[in-house]
């Protein structure tokens, strides 16, 4: 269960708004060391629109953040064209794919796309993940530099399920990414906040094959589904290729040339 709260004042009627539009009540103050009945807030505040858990050891909020943090630093330091996920999604040259993203998420592969020249068409399903996501993409585009608010621009939001989307929009992208939800093993390190708290609200991708079969349909130049290095491939089309990194690996659909 979710709730939604402000302890603003004058931003009590957006986050009343934002309760409807969620369809989750308003809360007037929670206690954030209790997380019963309510074991997720969103919470809204001068920073933006951010996910909290409950709970006497808590982790802090979550918010979408393309101007600062390690989207920042990714952008700058992590490597441009020369990353796996550039040489999986086609990028060489000059060529730069439109890439339709159907698992956007937080949004950090998407933002690393665009800051290499890419269009990228997100699409997110979850209806609280799309709120925090867009308030990070607005915020961007308000507070963020001109370099930042360019790349920004190449990021186009959509509140869609992803079959739903291919089958809409068969034939407009030259790349399909996926980034489905792994289940999670256990016996990994510490998961970072971020992803402990979207697990937590989004659990596995269970229809995984399903999209994929989707993006095939859709007519793409090539499908791409990034992976634990380490698990098999979503069941269906064997991949035509992967790309292998030190913890994951990108699974490529090779169907027609990239220009």
């Amino acid at each position: 269960m979710i709730a939604v709260y402000t302890t603003v004042p004058e931003l009590h009627e957006q986050a009343s708004e934002l309760a409807d539009r969620l369809g989750l009540p308003l809360l007037d103050a929670p206690d954030l060391k209790l997380d019963d009945p309510y074991p997720m807030l969103l919470q809204l505040s001068e920073q933006g629109v951010a996910l909290c858990a409950t709970g006497k050891k808590r982790p802090g909020p979550v918010y979408v953040n393309f101007i600062s943090g390690a989207s920042a630093h990714r952008r700058q330091f992590g490597g441009g064209k020369g990353q796996l996920i550039a040489k999986a999604c086609g990028l060489s040259g000059s060529a730069r794919p439109r890439i339709a993203d159907l698992t956007a998420g937080l949004g950090g592969d998407a933002f690393v796309l665009a800051s290499l020249g890419c269009e990228v068409d997100m699409v997110e399903r979850v209806p609280v993940v799309f709120e925090l996501l867009n308030d990070g993409i607005q915020r961007g585009r308000d507070q963020g530099s001109d370099e930042e608010k360019m790349i920004l621009s190449r990021m186009h939001l959509t509140h869609l399920d992803a079959v739903s989307w291919c089958r809409q929009n068969t034939g407009v992208a030259d790349v399909i990414y996926l980034d489905p939800m792994f289940p999670h093993s256990g016996k990994s390190a510490q998961v970072k906040k971020e992803m402990l708290a979207f697990r937590s609200l989004v659990g596995a991708d269970q229809d995984a094959s399903d999209v994929l079969a989707a993006a095939l349909e859709a007519k793409p130049r090539r499908v791409v589904v990034k992976r634990p290095r380490k698990a098999p491939a979503i069941d269906g089309v064997k991949p035509t290729y992967s790309l292998e990194g030190k913890s994951g690996r990108f699974d490529i659909y090779a169907l027609r040339k990239l220009d």
